[in-house]
């Protein structure tokens, strides 16, 4: 079975000129790859695109990555206690965003939960060895926990600066890829491309319309795509979920994209910052639809988070357009927000 998702449009986009073609462009960054589909001339040359692309991509690494040692955010998170920083423009813009959603969420959402993700072996600092992974003690949690608190940033947006209260050690990995996704798409439609699919490590953002007119159709992620079905109305289990990306991103969440196994116990990858632990309420992803990326890559993370019922009830409050994907004893069961709702065809 499938269902379609298509956003409302007061003003369709129009088709591409003829003899336009779909170009597809590929590269590494953040661990992960990237993958951009455009509609451009037979004859574009496509290799100032791919420099631009991939220049726009180094810059949020240069900057926001945990894993480079001469990154801003690295330097940041090494620096003394009451320092203040001046940050570029795309650091302060996505961790300003970051807090916004730190607070809207309750802290399902932190940003600075970076000693937690290192603890729990998902950041630069490993936890395993040849015997295989090595859960962190109840003093390493400890510790970890006291270098958390969004509530502890200050920040003074007039000059893009922030204070390192002391020990804070922030974490971006859950939002600078949509935020790259971002990034890549105003870069595209600078250099006067409007229609493109472009893809960072799952995470999705589309403008315009292929040369056919039809949209950029993505089949949103699942966990177990051949789960068998439920008789209840509104859950469904392992039916295709595809969305027409007019101007629209996709993000999700899930525990099955990385996680560590020690004998039967499972280490999500996602950590709730209120308790310091993987998540483990069942809970397999949560994909989220909005305009930007950088909003769908942050609250997928902040509803899987929350867990099933408290998310679904948060995204509905919100006007969150969310696909909840839960584990339960007959399979997968999907959970579908009034937003997401409203988009189906």
């Amino acid at each position: 079975m499938r269902r379609t998702l298509v956003p409302l449009i007061e003003n369709p986009p129009e088709s591409p000129a003829l003899g336009s073609v779909v170009h597809t462009l590929h590269g590494q960054t953040m661990g992960t790859s990237w993958s951009v589909k455009l509609v451009a001339a037979v004859t574009r040359r496509l290799s100032p695109l791919r420099a631009a692309i991939q220049t726009q991509l180094d810059t949020v690494v240069a900057q926001m990555s945990t894993w480079e040692p001469a990154s801003n955010l690295s330097i940041y998170n090494q620096s003394a206690a009451g320092s203040w920083h001046t940050l570029p423009e795309e650091f302060f813009t996505v961790l300003q965003y970051a807090l916004q959603v730190a607070s809207a969420s309750n802290g399902a959402y932190d940003p600075t939960t970076g000693a937690l993700v290192n603890a729990w072996g998902f950041g630069p600092d490993k936890r395993y060895n040849e015997a295989g992974f090595i859960p962190p003690t109840a003093q390493t949690l400890t510790n970890a926990r006291a270098q958390c608190g969004w509530q502890r940033i200050a920040i003074d947006p007039a000059t893009r600066r922030v204070q390192q209260p002391g020990g804070i050690y922030i974490d971006l990995s859950a939002i600078a890829k949509g935020y790259g996704v971002d990034q890549v798409a105003r870069e595209l439609l600078r250099l006067g491309i409007d229609s493109f699919l472009v893809e960072v490590g799952g995470e999705l953002r589309g403008a315009g319309v292929k040369p056919d007119g039809q949209p950029w159709w993505v089949a949103l992620e699942h966990p177990l795509p051949d789960a068998l079905a439920s008789a209840a109305s509104n859950t469904v289990v392992g039916i295709e979920t595809i969305a027409a990306l007019y101007d629209w991103s996709a993000a999700t969440s899930g525990d099955y994209r990385r996680y560590f196994e020690d004998d039967a116990t499972r280490y999500s990858h996602t950590i709730d910052p209120r308790n310091g632990e993987p998540i483990r309420h069942g809970l397999a992803s949560v994909t989220v639809l909005h305009a930007d990326c950088m909003a769908a890559d942050a609250w997928s993370t902040a509803l899987n988070v929350m867990g099933a019922e408290q998310g679904l009830a948060y995204a509905n409050k919100h006007d969150l357009a969310a696909l909840f994907i839960n584990r339960s004893k007959d399979g997968f069961e999907e959970h579908l927000s009034a937003s997401l709702l409203a988009l189906l065809q």
